[in-house]
């Protein structure tokens, strides 16, 4: 079978007289105890299949450098499909029609590929303080199953793949007439990004989902003692109100079924630049994070807390009175440069 006979010795401890049965004695004993589960091959001894001596076979895998260079290529590949698909729908567009068709696809997927980013610098972050031995699971109160830096970056590379890609759709489909179908894509992107975070069942990261809800809660109602994940969740949420917004007004084009239209460009559309929900979305993170610092006054008596939920308030209080814009100015300046200072200073020590 293997290209030759085998010859074997006549008084071989393995094998008996050819007037009496064939078989292996323990030769499985002496090769190890692993040799049970391995694929046995048939041998021929003198013209026949008289005994089968197990071999282990190794299992054939490729390399992880020949995988992550494939996955890069695949990468390459769908980003240039995604940006000649995307140009050449662009393109097929009328001039008058294409600059607001672009800003209507910029304000569906722009907050998304935001968030996309964050998720990427966040991941940037832990493998940071990984590097730099900080126990940051221990700072921000995270049990043993939290999301290490190679898992929030495997989220991000997700993210970075579907959303292009629908965004990419979008521009095909109306491009082609199929105007029902680009008015869906956003759609269904935004419901399945919710869906995704509420699912309730043990897939995907349950226990960090749940974990950001909780803490996403707890900002919103305040309603217990401030922990250090929930004013550093909330700080975030304040450098992302802009996003906030534009995702307030995506939502209301498709609560009201003006994607893929330029209704919203109307001076009486509900969905307009002249509605008040939008300041209301921006200033929303602030005062989350100045009923925080309301918490962590009452509950360690610190005035510098009130300082700090002064300068949110500051931050999302914007006027176009112009005395006002030096105090803000300096009431920024003096927090950052001597209470945080201060603390640091105090901490250090």
């Amino acid at each position: 079978m293997f290209g030759g006979q085998v010859a074997a010795p006549i008084n071989s401890p393995h094998l008996r007289r050819s007037g009496s049965r064939a078989v292996v004695s323990d030769l499985g004993a002496e090769l190890g105890n692993g040799v049970e589960n391995s694929y046995v091959h048939p041998l021929e001894i003198n013209g026949s299949k008289n005994a089968s001596i197990p071999l282990v076979t190794a299992a054939i895998v490729p390399s992880p450098t020949l995988l992550w260079r494939f996955k890069v290529l695949l990468f390459l590949l769908w980003g240039f499909i995604c940006g000649k698909t995307g140009w050449q729908s662009v393109m097929r567009m009328s001039a008058d029609l294409r600059d607001l068709f672009l800003y209507e696809a910029f304000l569906y997927y722009n907050p998304l590929l935001l968030v996309t980013t964050m998720v990427w610098l966040w991941g940037i972050n832990l493998w940071v303080f990984s590097r730099s031995n900080i126990n940051y699971a221990k700072i921000f109160d995270l049990d043993q199953n939290h999301l290490t830096h190679r898992e929030i970056w495997k989220c991000a590379t997700w993210m970075t793949i579907i959303v292009p890609t629908s965004m990419t759709a979008y521009l095909y489909l109306y491009s082609n007439g199929e105007v029902s179908l680009a008015a869906s894509q956003p759609v269904l992107l935004y419901f399945a990004v919710v869906m995704l975070l509420i699912f309730p069942f043990d897939i995907f990261y349950f226990s960090s989902r749940y974990y950001l809800l909780r803490a996403l809660w707890r900002i919103v109602l305040p309603l217990q003692a401030i922990t250090f994940s929930d004013f550093f969740l909330a700080d975030i949420l304040t450098s992302m109100a802009k996003v906030f917004s534009d995702i307030e007004r995506s939502v209301c084009r498709m609560v009201h079924r003006q994607v893929a239209t330029i209704a919203w460009f109307e001076a009486d559309s509900v969905c307009g630049s002249h509605s008040v929900a939008i300041p209301l979305v921006l200033v929303l993170p602030y005062l989350f994070r100045f009923f925080q610092c309301l918490r962590q006054y009452r509950d360690i008596g610190e005035r510098s807390a009130l300082l700090n939920g002064l300068s949110h308030v500051r931050n999302g209080y914007h006027t176009g009175t112009l005395w006002l814009e030096p105090c803000s100015c300096f009431l920024g300046f003096f927090w950052y440069c001597t209470i945080r200072g201060l603390v640091l200073s105090t901490h250090t020590e």
